[in-house]
């Protein structure tokens, strides 16, 4: 039996956000109270490139995030393979935003 009481979240994806951004690099930093995520698309050969996308999160959600692309790249893997990590990318640290805490 369904709880009645359960509330549904009705999400709208405009036509506009439905396209995306295409991003190669995340960049993370942090404060105390907020995780800033910057997505940027890098082109090979251009020494500049831009923030396609940010995204800011509290604390709570950003664990949350973290555990959902855990739990989806888990999947993703035993469907597909393993994920190969490629190259690392070396990002200044001065970039913006927030500085970035251990």
């Amino acid at each position: 039996m369904e709880n009645q009481n359960e509330q549904q979240l009705n999400i709208e994806l405009t036509e506009e956000v439905a396209d995306g951004a295409y991003a190669n690099l995340a960049i993370i930093t942090h404060s105390p109270s907020e995780f800033v995520l910057d997505f940027v698309n890098v082109m090979p050969g251009l020494p500049k490139a831009r923030v396609k996308s940010r995204i800011i999160l509290a604390p709570q959600h950003a664990k949350r995030l973290m555990k959902a692309l855990i739990d989806n790249v888990k999947k993703y893997e035993s469907a597909h393979g393993t994920i190969q990590d490629g190259e690392p990318v070396s990002v200044p640290l001065n970039f913006g935003g927030p500085t970035a805490q251990a």
